[in-house]
């Protein structure tokens, strides 16, 4: 390839450039050169040291860069370098479309929805951002979202829905981690110093609002009087008994169910501590689970809903309540047994810990607790059941 002069400074002129026509590359200075191809198209090309390496940077064609634009993006170039920067690096931040939070909230949930087994999270993820946030911070780009613009995302529901507030605040945090590991976002995660600025969350808002233990043998036999859906009642009763979450009595199948050992073992993806969960089952959780039969024949699960193919639906006991007017959680009823555990017995804590499905908290404790005392639970929850029945 033909080059003019050995050491140039500012050699190419707009006329010059305009009669170049022989294939070559021409100096202009500074490692800046005007590329004519053979085909007579004219570009820019610059070639610099960066970070002890020789690299070739294109600058643009000559129709769309003129020449005193190519010597102020060569000079911007060099700075870059000379400070021991990579000029094709900020060069492809610069052209990096950063995408709006909506955009980053809707592809990070794409990305992660089939790791999620729960069909009612992953819709709940989004719509909660979607009510909630995208309102206030949607259309703001990822990079420019600050802890001021959380702070007016989370504010209206903090006290008002303090559940919802923390899942949202967890989830905003999770989309700018994100972003940062995609590079759409250099600096701290703005959700992280969003508490300063929030009031405390009373422990009213923070608990699921539980029935006094003594309410809930009365509350039974109400329940039983409602002209509410007969295999409901049972699956509610049958909850109350076991102690149990919503979803673990909800699925419940009847493979899971050892009526000689009087055993129900939940399997280890239904339960929240992803470990299989023994209960035992106390002489009128077995009768509940005889009467269902009656109501369920053909149906894989205990207490099917509409249709004996799918389970009931997952409001279905928190209509119950609605209808009777009773002002606490299905997930309460968990806390009334619990409470019940503490005040009137004398079993151990980890005992009514461990037929809760808790999670040892204490890494030592857990490390020796190989066993689940099934035989202890058992005497725990017949007396459980006994209370409630009287």
């Amino acid at each position: 390839m033909k080059q003019q002069g050995k050491h140039p400074e500012k050699a190419l002129s707009a006329l010059k450039i305009k009669n170049l026509s022989a294939a070559g590359k021409y100096a202009d200075g500074n490692g800046l050169y005007l590329v004519v191809d053979p085909s007579g198209a004219k570009r820019w090309l610059l070639r610099i040291v960066v970070q002890g390496k020789r690299r070739d940077i294109g600058l643009g064609g000559l129709s769309m860069v003129s020449l005193a634009e190519a010597r102020e993006k060569a000079v911007e170039h060099r700075k870059v370098a000379r400070e021991g920067g990579d000029p094709l690096a900020a060069k492809r931040a610069a052209q990096r479309i950063i995408p709006t939070f909506k955009v980053a909230a809707e592809t990070f949930h794409a990305e992660h929805k089939p790791t999620w087994k729960n069909a009612k999270h992953v819709q709940q993820w989004i719509n909660t951002l979607t009510q909630y946030a995208f309102p206030t911070i949607g259309d703001l780009r990822v990079d420019r979202v600050e802890t001021p613009d959380i702070l007016r995302v989370l504010s209206p529901i903090w006290l008002t829905k303090p559940e919802t507030a923390r899942r949202v605040r967890q989830r905003l945090g999770n989309i700018f981690d994100w972003a940062k590991a995609a590079g759409h976002r250099a600096g701290d995660n703005p959700v992280d110093g969003v508490a300063r600025g929030l009031p405390k969350q009373t422990a009213k808002g923070r608990h699921h609002k539980a029935m006094a233990y003594a309410d809930v043998s009365a509350f039974i036999i109400a329940m039983r009087a409602t002209n509410s859906n007969t295999i409901t009642k049972l699956a509610f009763e049958f909850l109350i008994l076991t102690a149990v979450r919503t979803g673990e009595a909800r699925l419940a199948e009847w493979v899971e169910i050892d009526f000689k050992e009087k055993l129900w073992i939940v399997p280890a993806e239904r339960m929240k501590a992803k470990r299989i969960h023994r209960v035992p089952l106390a002489d009128h959780c077995v009768e509940i689970l005889e009467a269902a039969k009656q109501l369920s024949t053909g149906s894989k699960y205990i207490f099917p809903g509409r249709s004996i193919e799918k389970p009931m639906s997952n409001i279905v006991f928190l209509k119950i309540l609605e209808r009777m007017e009773v002002p606490v959680t299905v997930h309460g009823f968990r806390s009334s047994f619990r409470d019940w555990a503490a005040e009137t017995t004398a079993f151990p804590r980890e005992l009514a810990e461990m037929a809760l499905a808790h999670t040892i908290e204490n890494k030592v404790e857990a490390a020796y607790r190989r066993g689940d005392l099934l035989e202890k639970r058992r005497e725990l929850m017949s007396e459980w059941a006994r209370y409630v029945e009287t």
